[in-house]
Parts: structure tokens; C-alpha cells; sequence
């Protein structure tokens, strides 16, 4: 049997019933998302929840993240934690090399288990699509310079891999945004920033859910409105005992 081919971007139509958000990186901050769903009365029979990627590493509920993928609201694209834990399970890369970007969480998973989530996440694509003309909405996790028609055709070589999962030019001030002019909002990752932040056509909205002072945060795509928590505040408020939609 042929094995199927993986998208590296995944398009969706537009949401014509219910509502679509997007979260910032996760880092096993599983509470923090429980309590964002709640403050935003999230209906996972008409609401998507779409992710940036990052579930995983240096939060205490990585593994927790990871089930995220089973629920049918949810989709993420790959993250570079993601995409260093698939090398580690293929054997391309050393498992002390993963503790120290925070993948200590793995120290005891087997090597069949680690496997088991290597093939689970290589599936996730590159980029989402969402919608078309002026509705669309693009989620990536670091950052994509070129066009709509670009990230369509899906045609990456290894150093636009690479800086879409890694990519911090942008972030940092050293990409030129106005290579972006026919790129519709991005929403992305990667670099924590202290509030959401635009630059050019992406959407900054990882705001450091895992560390000291950070927080997680949501966003309604397209929208003006976004929530944030820290991991502290979603525990003190009951977010533990939140199930999950």
C-alpha cells in the first residue's frame, strides 16, 4: 500500500455557523486553555480552535496537549517542538538535545510511545487556510515571507521549512514586512511578545504561556477581541477541574 501523502497546507472552508479562535503556543499550559474556553462560552459543535503550534515541552501537561488532537474542533499546525520531537522518534536527533529545549517531560516515555506520537504529529501541515478572498485567515507557527499564492502552492524548499518553523527575522525586526503587501493575516507564534503584536501581515500571539509572568492567550480570527491567563490564575480560578469540550 502506498502511504498517503501528507499536505504540508491544509485549507478549510469558512465557518458559517459558529465561531473560530486562535491559540497561542501551548507548552503543555493545558489549564490555561481549559479556562479560556470556558471565558469564552467555546461550542465545540459550531467553534474551531485553531493552534500555532508548540503544544508541547517546558508546561507540566504536555501529553495532555497532545489528546488536543483527537477532539474534532481542533487544529494546529506543526511547531518546532513538534518537529524536534518526530527527529528525536526517527532517530535523527539525540533525546538529551530535545531535554534541553524542554523536552525533559519525555524522559520516561518509551521508545514505542514516542514513536506512536512522531507519526501522529508529522501529519500536521506546515500552514491552515482559512476561507478565501477577503475572509481568508492563514496559521502558521514562525513566519512566512511571500504571498497567498506562495503558501497555496505548498512547494517549500528546506530553508522556507526551516523559517516557518524557526523563522524569528520578523519578530526580531530584521524581516522586511512589505514582503508580505499580498499576504492575507497570519496568525503565528514561536517568538513570545508581551501582547499580541502585528507586524506586516502576521499576528504575534504567542505570549508565554509556559514562563514566569507569561500567559497564555486566545483570539477570535479576524477580530479585534482576545483573552489571556496565566497558568496561576486559570488553577486558582478551578481550571483543573474544567473538562475539556
Amino acid at each position: 500500500m502506498t502511504p498517503a501523502i501528507v499536505p504540508t497546507v491544509e485549507h478549510h472552508d469558512v465557518n458559517r455557523t459558529g465561531r473560530d479562535f486562535v491559540v497561542g503556543d501551548l507548552h503543555g499550559c493545558v489549564d490555561a486553555l481549559r479556562y479560556l474556553l470556558r471565558e469564552v462560552e467555546f461550542d465545540p459543535s459550531r467553534d474551531r480552535l485553531f493552534s500555532v503550534g508548540d503544544l508541547i515541552d517546558r508546561g507540566t501537561q504536555s501529553e495532555e496537549a497532545l489528546a488536543l488532537l483527537d477532539k474534532p474542533w481542533f487544529y494546529a499546525v506543526l511547531g518546532n517542538h513538534e518537529d524536534t520531537l518526530c527527529a528525536v522518534a526517527d532517530g535523527r536527533l539525540r533525546r538529551q538535545w530535545w531535554y534541553g529545549i524542554g523536552g525533559t517531560w519525555a524522559a520516561e516515555l518509551s521508545d514505542e510511545k514516542l514513536r506512536h506520537y512522531g507519526q501522529r504529529l508529522s501529519r500536521l501541515p506546515l500552514a491552515r487556510v482559512v476561507g478565501t478572498g477577503r475572509e481568508r485567515f492563514n496559521v502558521l507557527h514562525a513566519e512566512f515571507f511571500g504571498t497567498d499564492a506562495d503558501l497555496d502552492l505548498a512547494d517549500f524548499s528546506v530553508d522556507e521549512r526551516q523559517q516557518m518553523l524557526w523563522g524569528r527575522r520578523l519578530a526580531m525586526g530584521n524581516g522586511d514586512p512589505s514582503r508580505q503587501r499580498s499576504l492575507s493575516l497570519t496568525y503565528c507564534g514561536h517568538t513570545p511578545m508581551r501582547e499580541v503584536q502585528q507586524i506586516g501581515a502576521q499576528v504575534f500571539i504567542d505570549t508565554g504561556a509556559f514562563g514566569p509572568g507569561g500567559k497564555l492567550t486566545l483570539v477570535e480570527a479576524r477580530k479585534i477581541e482576545r483573552w489571556s491567563v496565566t497558568v496561576e490564575t486559570a488553577r486558582v480560578e478551578g481550571a483543573a477541574a474544567l473538562a475539556l469540550p
